[in-house]
């Protein structure tokens, strides 16, 4: 998220923001796996994960009960098949 800032101030507003927010490490072994079960479940319906740190964002989600705010295509197979919930950002074409 935060790569996006082309200003200083900017990154630094967000950044700030952000601090307000509780962080939670991503992936652990059981996480990997488990990502590494749902990319190969998605493949099996046709559906091919294209980067991996998707998958893991994705099945962090889901194992956690998380809701995802995002605007990327690539969770909507995570969303429609294994059960991630998501808020999706309204400027997203459909």
């Amino acid at each position: 998220m935060l790569q996006g800032f082309r200003s200083e101030i900017d990154f630094r507003r967000a950044l700030d923001l952000l601090g307000t927010l509780e962080f939670l490490p991503l992936a652990g072994r059981q996480i990997a796996i488990a990502a590494a079960r749902n990319y190969r479940a998605l493949r099996s319906v046709g559906i091919t994960v294209r980067k991996t740190i998707d998958g893991l964002i994705a099945t962090f989600c889901i194992a956690n009960h998380h809701t995802l705010l995002h605007s990327d295509r690539d969770y909507d197979g995570f969303e429609r098949y294994l059960g991630l919930r998501v808020i999706r950002n309204a400027r997203r074409a459909r």
